[in-house]
């Protein structure tokens, strides 16, 4: 599984070998870091929470996709736009400040 994360036009590449274990210490601190490195500011953005409930959405697709998947974007989260693209992709987009795009895509490793 990959997470992509995009600030403005800059991306930060994110693998995920194990969807039901992953080691949200290590995603998050990347994309803290990556985000500072640009500039961004992610404060008052629950990124830890959103982290696992976009991997439940993709991976959860082996039992039904795209049903898991477009179960969250229904469903929401904070003040993030969640869309499903089709090929189980969910991307998650919000302002990050000083008119910076801040865009996490998620994508199968099927």
């Amino acid at each position: 599984m990959l997470l992509d994360v995009i600030i403005d036009k800059d991306s930060l590449p994110i693998e995920i070998p194990d969807p039901y274990h992953p080691d949200l210490d290590a995603i998050v601190g990347s994309i803290g870091r990556f985000a500072s490195s640009k500039g961004a500011d992610l404060s008052g953005m629950d990124v830890r929470g959103l982290v696992p409930a976009m991997i439940r959405g993709v991976a959860g697709c082996e039992r039904g996709c795209p049903a898991n998947a477009k179960d969250l974007v229904s469903k929401g989260f904070q003040r993030f736009d969640l869309e499903y693209v089709e090929g189980g992709i969910l991307t998650a987009t919000a302002s990050a400040g000083s008119d910076r795009s801040f865009c996490l895509k998620m994508f199968p490793d099927f």
